[in-house]
């Protein structure tokens, strides 16, 4: 199989050179900026496109690498080409397969493919790509085919249903980008405290790697302290007393997640205090 690449930012880049890194023919790239598409190419050892009708016409697997809102626009014109027969794959990890409205009729095949990772720069994510899990979701008559595919390359591969995809990006964003957020307000808090930006930042590094250490390797239940975990009622109380509105909201919602968890660590201990203050 040839595989091209419509859309040459960091996805882009990061999957076609990871796939040409496994010894996948890779067709090329064509974008809206045809710099980008040779700057690509480069990268990848491929071709670059100026006519998305040609590349369609040499690639038996499309992967359209742009921004979320673009994949149906994207996908109607390239139901102008010809494109019967060929295995169309977006990277969102919100939108399903059914983005591709009606391509059966095509006798295409339409896929969801999403790697479970932070892609942030388009050099060097394809290099941490082998540690990541991909979830596929898609056409029924190929899924086993891609599967295998990625499986081939030594990535974990968990196969989602349609109805699940937003929920299934939504544990991503939280792992990924709410993550970032609870670190940002940490750091302004510290901030408030007197610590500078670079103190902030440099302070709570070791308890960020500990903790992310503790999590991979023990899992949430045996990583989880604090004084929402040990029962602690009045510091809980404390904490609140200090924080904005916003920010005490913050801390209400990710609280009663840890108490869940703190519950399931705990079976014996009485929460109700710190229930009724999360009220």
């Amino acid at each position: 199989m040839k595989f091209g690449f419509i859309g040459a930012g960091k996805v882009g880049f990061s999957l076609g050179k990871y796939f040409a890194d496994n010894g996948q023919k890779l067709s090329g790239y064509y974008s809206e900026w045809i710099a980008d598409a040779i700057e690509a190419s480069e990268f990848t050892g491929s071709d670059y496109y100026e006519n998305i009708n040609q590349l369609v016409q040499d690639s038996d697997v499309l992967f359209l690498t742009v921004p979320d809102e673009k994949i149906k626009s994207l996908w109607e014109q390239l139901k102008e080409c010809h494109i019967s027969r060929k295995i169309v794959c977006h990277c969102s990890g919100a939108l399903s397969s059914e983005v591709f409205s009606d391509i059966s009729k095509y006798e295409s095949f339409g896929f969801s493919i999403h790697p479970l990772f932070a892609v942030s720069d388009k050099y060097q994510s394809y290099k941490e790509l082998s540690q990541s899990y991909f979830t596929i979701e898609g056409a029924t008559e190929k899924i086993g085919e891609m599967k295998s595919l990625l499986e081939s390359f030594g990535n974990p591969v968990c196969v989602v249903s349609k109805e699940n995809k937003v929920k299934y990006h939504a544990a991503a964003a939280i792992a990924s980008n709410f993550v970032v957020g609870l670190i940002g307000l940490s750091e302004k808090l510290l901030l408030e405290c007197g610590f500078d930006k670079k103190s902030a930042h440099e302070a709570l590094a070791p308890i960020i790697q500990g903790n992310v250490g503790h999590i991979l390797k023990d899992g949430v239940i045996k990583s989880l302290t604090g004084p929402v975990e040990r029962n602690d009622a009045e510091t809980v109380k404390k904490h609140l007393a200090v924080l904005r509105e916003d920010e005490k909201s913050l801390y209400i919602a990710v609280s009663k997640q840890i108490l869940e968890i703190a519950q399931k660590k705990n079976k014996d201990r009485d929460y109700s205090k710190i229930k009724e203050i999360l009220k």
